[in-house]
């Protein structure tokens, strides 16, 4: 077989550049509309703010899992996708310094199957508790004249809360601040268009069910691994008081998402060399995927990033390290050279 050597995202049929492109017309439709005085900041953010009275503020957002969930259909494995769920919302609303309160699912369907739900809603149970936040609600919906039989989508709301003077919003970041990173669990929850086209019978045809060569797992357990919980050692590391930003890297990839809490006038330079791949992007590469093209639409390894003065950044390992985190220096904050 031989195999495309620029697989892109854009073939694999989403675009990154159409997502950058709706996401600055909304702005533009809401520029033409009068701001509620009590929204902190603006859209394109990782969640929203909105100032309740009494100095605090309730953050929200809202995220799904993607066509991870056609993945789960083909391993079998649901479980991982409530974890999933739960951590693509989470893990966005801790990065302002909120503490989440609560969380909602919403998932629709051609034919309610209790058994797969029940395993995903374990999933989000658990991932509720180690984030310490309630599962409030949520709803469920058959919709058989939109989903085939075997169909179904899953989405979520996390809400929380924080002291409006201690929202973290990247505004103390700095020139020489170092950005760390915390590793991922693998592929996480974005991407997958891409991963399944890689793997799949147009690109490698990688048995799900078969263990690669030199490794210690299926590549089904590895393709499903759910999306690391960062919210403790997140929250530790705000109580430093040393974090100036933090970003949870998604999709867009690791430049695309720590940008956004860079203020202008800075930009970032990271070391890809700086920490050690998971196999797993190495197999979905060798479908003949490009090295920009993996830097933009995966984590390759990092989940989660802290940026920090250097002379500070110790207070933040000592507080990842007493959550099982480990956290490696990989770039550091510039001064942008590019024309604003």
């Amino acid at each position: 077989m031989i195999l495309d050597n620029n697989l892109t995202y854009e073939k694999a049929g989403v675009s990154i550049e159409a997502g950058d492109l709706w996401v600055e017309t909304i702005k533009g439709m809401l520029k033409k509309r009068p701001k509620d005085p009590d929204c902190v900041g603006g859209v394109g953010g990782f969640a929203g703010l909105y100032r309740i009275g009494g100095g605090k503020c309730i953050a929200a957002c809202c995220d799904g899992v993607g066509t991870k969930l056609e993945l789960a259909k083909e391993t079998g494995i649901y479980r991982g996708l409530g974890q999933d769920l739960v951590a693509m919302n989470v893990n966005d609303l801790v990065t302002g310094g909120a503490r989440p309160l609560f969380f909602l699912d919403y998932a629709s369907c051609g034919k309610l199957n209790v058994d797969i739900f029940k395993d995903i809603l374990e999933g989000i149970l658990d991932a509720c508790n180690e984030s310490m936040c309630a599962l409030l609600g949520g709803e469920t919906a058959e919709m058989p004249d939109v989903y085939g039989e075997d169909g179904f989508d899953l989405a979520g709301f996390a809400v929380g809360m924080i002291d409006e003077d201690k929202i973290i919003d990247g505004s103390e970041v700095k020139e020489g601040d170092i950005i760390l990173g915390v590793s991922s669990s693998g592929v996480h929850s974005n991407g997958y268009s891409l991963v399944r086209k890689a793997l799949g019978k147009d690109g490698l045809n990688a048995g799900l069910d078969t263990v690669p060569d030199g490794w210690t797992e299926k590549l089904a357990e590895a393709v499903m691994r759910p999306t690391k919980l960062y919210v403790k050692p997140a929250l530790a590391a705000v109580e430093t008081g040393a974090v100036h930003a933090m970003a949870h890297i998604t999709g867009g990839g690791m430049y695309g998402n720590i940008i956004r809490v860079i203020p202008k006038g800075l930009d970032i330079d990271i070391d890809f060399s700086s920490w050690q791949r998971p196999k797993i992007f190495e197999l979905i590469q060798s479908a003949g995927i490009e090295e920009e093209e993996m830097r933009k639409v995966f984590n390759l390894g990092i989940g989660y990033v802290f940026i920090a003065d250097p002379e500070e950044a110790y207070m933040i390992e000592n507080a990842l390290s007493g959550h099982g985190e480990k956290a490696v220096k990989i770039g550091r904050v510039v001064k942008c050279t590019s024309p604003e």
